[in-house]
């Protein structure tokens, strides 16, 4: 397959919504959420989940994974970015056909990919990839290249083997994020019920007890946690929480889940 070749911008789609329009309010607010969460020196995960709620909601959930890959700042050339698509009936996956992609702080390029057709459909209005950009921007730095990737229906191992394609062509210098929130609209109690035992699914590489309800980026979840079953990693939580923790109200809360897919350590 040739890869993807364009000379277009994507425009940021949901600044001034999911986050500020304002590039100082946005860089000062994520270098805040940063700072609050790390540094947390630790060793380089292959992948992470993170959620893409509007920053001030998802965001002190979403910086326990920027406050990581910040100390890695020179070593990540590239991040594949994997979530799904809310806004387009996607089947199978779609790679984003842009030269570069713009947020407030700046354009960031996009890397091209030929394991993966492409499609502007899922990424035009999409927000669950450029919400994570400006995290990105300020953790790694102006020059990371991205290669973002919409998940759609699909099975399990077919986006594993994506995702393993994905990370061969990226680079030993790479992570794979995966952007999902979880329970959409419960009450706090029956979210933080229904969010652990996602969570414990997620822990123990059970993809197929992820129901779609219960993350609204399930295919690339499940596909991602196939891949690290396939590669002999595990995920470790890093934290997990609601709206309701955050800004919002506990009467219809979102659910926010952050993780490291690492190797595990073997014992000696």
């Amino acid at each position: 397959m040739p890869s993807i070749k364009s000379d277009t911008v994507r425009p940021a789609a949901v600044a001034g919504r999911f986050y500020p329009a304002d590039p100082g309010l946005l860089r000062a607010d994520i270098e805040r959420l940063i700072d609050a969460a790390g540094p947390v020196s630790e060793p380089l995960a292959a992948a992470y989940i993170a959620p893409h709620a509007g920053h001030r909601y998802s965001g002190p959930v979403a910086a326990e994974v920027y406050a990581r890959l910040a100390v890695h700042r020179g070593r990540v050339k590239r991040v594949v970015l994997v979530g799904p698509s809310h806004h387009y009936p996607l089947r199978g996956h779609a790679a984003a056909p842009y030269a570069r992609w713009e947020t407030p702080l700046g354009e960031v390029k996009v890397a091209a990919t030929g394991v993966v057709g492409s499609s502007r459909l899922p990424h035009e209005a999409e927000h669950s990839l450029e919400v994570q950009l400006p995290f990105l921007q300020v953790a790694l730095g102006p020059d990371i290249e991205i290669t973002p990737v919409a998940f759609g229906m699909g099975q399990s191992p077919d986006g594993a083997r994506l995702i393993s394609a994905l990370r061969e062509e990226a680079g030993e210098d790479s992570v794979i994020i995966c952007s999902t929130d979880l329970s959409h609209y419960h009450d706090q109690a029956t979210a933080q019920r229904i969010d652990a035992v996602t969570a414990e699914a997620i822990r123990s590489l059970r993809p197929r007890e992820i129901a779609p309800q219960h993350a609204c980026g399930v295919f690339a979840l499940r596909a991602t946690l196939a891949w690290a079953d396939a590669t002999g990693r595990r995920p470790r939580q890093l934290a997990l929480a609601t709206s309701a923790d955050t800004v919002g109200g506990p009467e219809r809360v979102v659910g926010y889940p952050a993780f490291a897919i690492e190797r595990p350590i073997l014992a000696e």
